[in-house]
């Protein structure tokens, strides 16, 4: 079906069908025919019933416009609300992938070193330039990191993301939630520190890392107490010197009387790994966060020798204290939708030039292809929606991702047996039995490996994380 983008820019996208659904709203697979390239558009119900909810779409959307980065998940374009004043719901254009970390590995057990050195080499990627933004993901797992059948890898939901200024060189804790218990960070467990560095989130790739060597969460604890327990199993009992450092009485007294445990070999653990990889991961998943190494000395690590090239992993300038200024004062839900607004028209260059210049009228109704997504979005939902499987939400917080939502064929060319590959991989020189292109940094490389494989039962994993 075919709906109107504004300003007369019609029939722009063609809707598909629906491929996510939730508390949040409607997720639809489009293609834009300006282009031929498939999107997803989410609509994202009633923004401002809550506060905390706006709050975070609007954390999200900002920094997903200053993230410009190929490891990272692109909004395309936000739908022009037809009103500033009373628009409720919000359409989102978004680039679409296929799966997700978590399904593939799910799907594959055969894994290559190849794959495992080239997933980790585009995480790291990643964290390094929001790291150099100043910006700490704190959710970082499996599903936050989608996938294509190419190998390519991006971050998404920047949800619970926060940003430490320049002048402040450790941030305060956030008391709010912080991280997926598996993927948190030893002092996050316990409540170490007043303050904690970007080393959160490079636990976090080392426990996805392991996850990635061996086809299982590495830390699958039940409770704070069980996840400790779990990685002092493997990490073996923290230095005494360690301790002394933790601020909280009760962690510390906790880790005090813990029973003396000696590490295991990551060489036993992960067996089918490279050894250059059990030395990295050591140091990812060093037990004292200052230990760790930032993405950046992580990326030169020997591990990567022949695919690591540094013109290829950009740093980003320090995001501006200007950019979060609402961060610092109490605002209101009125407040809210005005700066969202105002991210929204970041889309639409005259609208917003109209607007810094005081030239926009506040009661005109824009042209808007608002009121006919809500009917196109409305019938899907009451008609080819309603066939598709949903699956539960996970999180209440609407800015999160949400469950994948597939359909029931696969096409031929994502069969398990399968040995075509995008020509357009990832980037050169992954090893000599997986060779991969990032497109948007160097030339096409031969690839003589087929790609990991898409789970069965997968056309395409739309995904319905906003994002």
């Amino acid at each position: 079906m075919e709906f109107f983008t504004e300003y007369g820019d019609a029939n722009r996208y063609k809707i598909l069908e629906v491929i996510g659904k939730g508390s949040y709203g409607v997720v639809c697979a489009a293609i834009d025919t300006h282009t031929g390239e498939k999107v997803a558009i989410k609509k994202i119900n009633n923004v401002f019933e809550h506060i905390s909810d706006a709050f975070r779409i609007l954390r999200e959307v900002k920094l997903l416009r200053l993230l410009r980065h190929p490891d990272i998940v692109e909004i395309k374009r936000i739908m022009l609300p037809p009103s500033k004043r009373d628009f409720k719901d919000i359409f989102v254009v978004f680039e679409l992938m296929e799966s997700d970390l978590h399904q593939v590995i799910k799907a594959n057990d055969d894994l290559t070193r190849e794959h495992h050195q080239f997933f980790l080499y585009q995480m790291l990627r990643a964290l390094k330039y929001m790291h150099t933004a100043n910006m700490y993901h704190r959710d970082l797992k499996p599903k936050n990191i989608l996938a294509n059948a190419n190998c390519k890898l991006k971050v998404c939901d920047f949800g619970l993301a926060r940003v430490a200024f320049s002048d402040t060189p450790t941030t305060v804790f956030w008391t709010d939630y912080v991280a997926t218990r598996w993927y948190r960070a030893p002092e996050l467990c316990g409540s170490f520190f007043s303050k904690y560095t970007r080393a959160i989130d490079i636990w976090s790739i080392g426990c996805i890392f392991a996850e990635v060597l061996t086809g299982k969460p590495l830390f699958p604890g039940k409770s704070v107490v069980h996840q400790l327990d779990l990685i002092t199993d493997l990490l073996g009992t923290p230095s005494l010197e360690t301790i002394s450092r933790v601020r909280n009485d009760k962690a510390r007294k906790y880790l005090t009387e813990m029973r003396k445990k000696q590490p295991v070999p990551f060489a036993q653990k992960f067996p089918n790994a490279d050894p250059s990889a059990h030395r990295l991961l050591q140091k990812l998943l060093a037990f004292d966060q200052k230990d760790r190494p930032t993405a950046e000395e992580a990326l030169a690590d020997p591990y990567f020798k022949g695919l690591a090239k540094v013109e290829r992993e950009p740093s980003c300038q320090p995001i501006t204290k200007l950019e979060f200024e609402f961060e610092r004062r109490r605002v209101t839900k009125e407040d809210v939708r005005e700066l969202l607004y105002r991210e929204i028209l970041e889309y639409h260059p005259q609208l917003l030039k109209d607007y810094m210049n005081g030239n926009e009228s506040t009661n005109f109704l824009y042209p808007s292809a608002i009121g006919h997504f809500r009917k196109q979005f409305a019938y899907l939902e009451e008609n080819s929606g309603r066939s598709a499987p949903v699956i539960p939400l996970e999180r209440k917080h609407v800015s999160l991702p949400r469950s994948t939502v597939h359909s029931n064929t696969i096409p031929r060319n994502m069969q398990s047996n399968s040995t075509s590959f995008d020509n357009r991989q990832v980037t050169e020189d992954a090893s000599k039995n997986l060779r991969v292109q990032d497109t948007s940094f160097e030339n096409p490389a031969k690839v003589t490996r087929p790609p990991p494989r898409m789970p069965s039962g997968i056309t395409h994993a739309y995904f319905a994380c906003f994002l």
